[in-house]
């Protein structure tokens, strides 16, 4: 899965740490998602969602090999 976290993290001016506040988390754990090594839950992807104002499906993205 990718994912558009870094693209609108820079829309709003936010570092990892600053969004890893707001939804949450640890900046390292937030780091992990971003990076795609790490597929956040349900709850948090909306969390991010909320916080960016944009659906999840905007943010989060499926890819060909996700159904193999």
């Amino acid at each position: 899965m990718k994912n558009t976290i870094k693209v609108e993290r820079a829309k709003k001016d936010w570092t990892q740490a600053d969004l890893a506040e707001k939804i949450g988390i640890s900046r390292q754990a937030m780091n992990s998602i971003e990076t795609g090594k790490f597929v956040p839950s349900t709850l948090l992807a909306l969390r991010m969602a909320h916080v960016f104002g944009t659906p999840v499906e905007e943010i989060f993205k499926l890819e060909d090999t996700d159904f193999e």
